[in-house]
């Protein structure tokens, strides 16, 4: 046996190098603890002096800290010391159907950033429908005609006008509600108890997130997103429909649906590793206020376990009568969003959420229009609980510039 194990232990000492460095903050120079150090098979942490080592034979090193920028070593150079730039990401949404290179909405945007401290874009690269917005190599979801109504016909020029802007980007990717992907695959669609495909109220099918064939579709996608150069992947209905009665692979039990989302996001963080992309989550806004999983199979303990950030849909709309003791949630947008991340405080820490804010009218019977004040309310209730920053929906990615200057600036 002392043969195998010099001669495993001389070609390990021939394959990987072992390389050091230091990951500290470019502001302050202070070390950051907790950073993720990755090349395309294993990642490491960094101490609380910043300090990491990593056997690796790869030249290149991707470093992920929350409330950073993604970060790149060469490890053929001499310096080993990280410098991550801050980011507290303000983020607008822009849709599927307005992602063109030629976009108005998109000017409109751009105008947004350059005249406000607005510094990212969440733009969809596989819709509800299960269409992407660009042409990917992903064969088999082109097979589909997930491609045909791409709105980017030309997604290396956008990534590159987002570079030159130092533009943050984020690729909103859906996960299991996907009529494209369960109409041209049925043995994994999500059915009826009659064994036919069940649709939602919108008339779009969900595939198992029990199948494995389901997980590796969506990751697939997220890797062409990451290719292209996204700094973010960003999964939205990555979870179970909100409906019983629904027939499954598995026994739809509490148990066996944390799993099976626990399972796709390790099998994306282990895809995506060799990106150095950040992995954000999207979810209800009352899991800030539950302990079981809602019957869809999202808990805060279970998604940050996996993913970077979590990504609550904190609209005070999206609360009943009652939320918060207020009889009309939505008015009182900064209590909602304040309240609702300071209680998952023993769960997460504040700089791994990020949550939607809303910039839609409310759609109770009071019809609330959101204007300049309950928008900032939100941002501002962000601030107050230290997050690492708030992405903005608009179904229609259309914004105001005058409400995200800030008075006196």
């Amino acid at each position: 046996m002392k043969p195998i194990f010099f001669i495993t232990a001389l070609l390990q000492t021939l394959l990987f190098a072992s390389f050091t460095g230091s990951i500290t903050d470019g502001n302050t120079s202070k070390p950051i603890y907790n950073a993720t150090i990755s090349d395309s098979h294993v990642s490491v942490k960094s101490d609380e002096n910043g300090s990491f080592t990593i056997d690796s034979n790869e030249t290149t090193l991707h470093v992920k800290a929350c409330g950073y920028r993604p970060y790149k070593i060469n490890t053929e150079n001499n310096n080993t010391v990280a410098k991550l730039e801050p980011l507290t990401v303000k983020a607008l949404y822009l849709s599927f159907w307005r992602a063109s290179n030629n976009s108005p909405r998109l000017k409109e945007l751009l105008n947004i950033i350059d005249k406000s401290e607005i510094n990212t874009i969440v733009v969809d690269v596989k819709n509800e429908y299960g269409s992407t917005s660009y042409l990917t190599s992903f064969e088999q979801a082109n097979s589909y005609g997930a491609h045909k109504d791409r709105t980017n016909r030309d997604i290396h020029k956008f990534m590159k006008l987002m570079k030159s802007k130092n533009i943050y980007t984020i690729a909103r990717i859906v996960t299991f509600k996907d009529e494209l992907q369960a109409s041209n695959n049925q043995d994994y669609a999500i059915k009826k108890p009659d064994g036919t495909i069940w649709r939602n109220h919108d008339d779009m099918a969900w595939v198992d997130p029990y199948d494995k064939r389901a997980h590796e579709y969506t990751i697939m996608i997220a890797q062409e997103a990451a290719k292209v150069g996204f700094d973010e992947i960003n999964f939205d209905y990555i979870r179970f429909p909100a409906r019983s009665g629904l027939k499954f692979s598995k026994e739809n039990t509490q148990k066996n649906r944390i799993k099976a989302i626990s399972d796709f996001l390790i099998l994306a963080q282990n895809r995506l590793r060799k990106y150095g992309v950040f992995i954000s989550v999207d979810t209800y806004g009352n899991i800030c206020w539950s302990d079981d999983d809602n019957n869809i199979g999202q808990t805060v303990t279970s998604l940050a376990a996996h993913a970077d950030y979590l990504a609550p849909m904190l609209y005070p709309s999206g609360f009943a009568s009652g939320s918060f003791y207020f009889d009309y949630p939505a008015e009182h947008p900064h209590a909602v969003v304040y309240r609702s991340i300071k209680n998952i405080k023993d769960r997460i820490d504040s700089s791994r959420v990020r949550p939607w804010l809303q910039y839609f009218k409310d759609y109770s019977d009071r019809k609330k229009v959101y204007r300049k004040f309950e928008i900032n309310e939100q941002i501002r209730a962000t601030e107050d609980v230290n997050t690492s920053g708030w992405m903005m929906w608009s179904p229609s990615s259309k914004y105001h510039l005058n409400y995200f200057i800030k008075e006196g600036k």
